[in-house]
């Protein structure tokens, strides 16, 4: 098969933290099981719904399942959540009312989310700040910590909703530890009792053996076609979190009379139950792919972040190319190592929720689930591309091999 020589010397010296990572998974898939058979998971409740699904248990039972697997009181798992940016949007519009203050601890949220919170100029859209919530940031410092004397400052002036990004989006810092979270937490309850935490937890579920509802946060969202569907979910995000959080949420969701009490889906729910039974193993493949990408490439002359051998804590791997060409020629060979589509070429195109033009390759059986191999990045210096997934270590192994042939390394 002749496998690069590189990628079998990255995978001897990366065993300990392999190990390590194993080591979670099992520790999550205990956790899995154990809501299964708490919730006493059975056939019927694979089976779908028509109409308006009153009584619709799949869809209530998976809910709940998933609500224990992370540490909540309640959840929302639906396929008419469209993914992490409408679960997101749908929390921040079920929480926030006018006058309200929603604070950013970590910066500018996720691109997707500009529209929501600031709106178009000159332009009613419907967004936050048209609703008349305010709005304030506070800055990661440049060692991507948190800004505590800030933080306890802003947080003193009481806004009503305090914001955590916790993967790195389209942004060059790690993504932040399940520790790092519980400590800005705890400091924000020192001078804050009420204001309510809400975390964007898309790329990093079962990444660590705790997610930030363990740990202090009020709410989290993120999407199903990632980490927690197991690479088997069709479709769907969740959004999980106290039970008083969630009750509002769900006025936002469907309304304020109905909430949670409706919602049919026909095609069923088994997918959604068997991709949450394979989240933990899945998410180690990635994992794991994202390790033995970050030695062979740093080794082989490029800036990764994480870096090679670091704890991880997202499924995203941050690789600067440093030229357009090495960026296409990245997407092209992880294209070309796809199941699906694997005779097309990326190329990069206008995108919505994004100001600069975005390459993707994702030959994926469901489309945008980056729990599968895929990369994507804005095309513009210093052209960093984000690779996360793969549903199988093997997969991406291969895949290496040939970004490795394709770049000339």
């Amino acid at each position: 098969m002749n496998i690069n020589p590189k990628i079998i010397q990255a995978e001897k010296d990366l065993q300990p933290q392999m190990q390590k990572l194993e080591e979670i998974a099992l520790y999550n898939q205990d956790k899995i099981m154990q809501a299964f058979q708490d919730n006493r998971v059975a056939l019927r409740h694979f089976v779908g719904s028509t109409g308006y699904g009153h009584d619709d248990v799949g869809r209530e039972l998976l809910s709940r399942v998933f609500a224990q697997c992370v540490g909540a009181q309640s959840a929302i798992v639906s396929p008419a959540l469209a993914g992490a940016s409408h679960a997101l949007k749908v929390a921040l519009y079920g929480m926030l009312r006018p006058n309200d203050t929603l604070l950013s601890i970590t910066g500018k949220p996720y691109e997707t989310l500009d529209e929501v919170i600031f709106g178009v100029p000159d332009k009613d859209n419907g967004s936050l700040k048209d609703f008349g919530v305010k709005y304030s940031q506070i800055d990661l410092l440049d060692n991507g910590e948190f800004n505590y004397d800030e933080i306890i400052k802003q947080a003193k002036l009481n806004p009503k909703l305090i914001f955590i990004q916790r993967s790195r989006g389209y942004f060059w810092r790690d993504a932040l530890s399940i520790e790092k979270i519980k400590n800005v937490i705890t400091k924000i309850r020192e001078v804050n009792k009420t204001a309510y935490i809400m975390v964007d937890n898309c790329y990093c579920e079962f990444v660590e053996k705790q997610e930030p509802t363990d740990v202090g946060a009020n709410i989290i969202a993120g999407s199903f076609m990632k980490n927690p569907g197991g690479g088997l979910a069709p479709n769907g995000a969740y959004i999980a979190g106290d039970d008083d959080c969630i009750d509002w949420i769900a006025g936002a969701f469907t309304s304020p009379s109905l909430k949670l009490e409706i919602g049919s889906y026909e095609p069923g729910y088994r997918l959604f139950f068997q991709g949450l039974f394979m989240a933990a193993h899945t998410t180690l493949q990635a994992l794991k792919s994202s390790m033995l990408f970050g030695k062979v490439l740093q080794d082989a002359g490029y800036k990764v972040l994480p870096k090679a051998g670091e704890d991880l804590y997202d499924i995203t791997r941050s690789i600067e190319l440093g030229s357009k060409e090495a960026m296409y020629q990245f997407c092209k060979a992880i294209q070309h190592s796809a199941p699906v589509d694997s005779f097309l070429t990326p190329e990069p195109c206008d995108m919505a929720g994004y100001k600069d033009q975005v390459i993707m390759a994702a030959g994926a059986f469901v489309q945008g689930a980056s729990i599968e191999l895929s990369c994507d990045g804005p095309v513009k210096p210093p052209y960093i591309i984000y690779m996360q997934g793969a549903l199988t270590y093997e997969q991406a192994k291969l895949a290496l091999n040939k970004c490795l042939k394709y770049m000339g390394k």
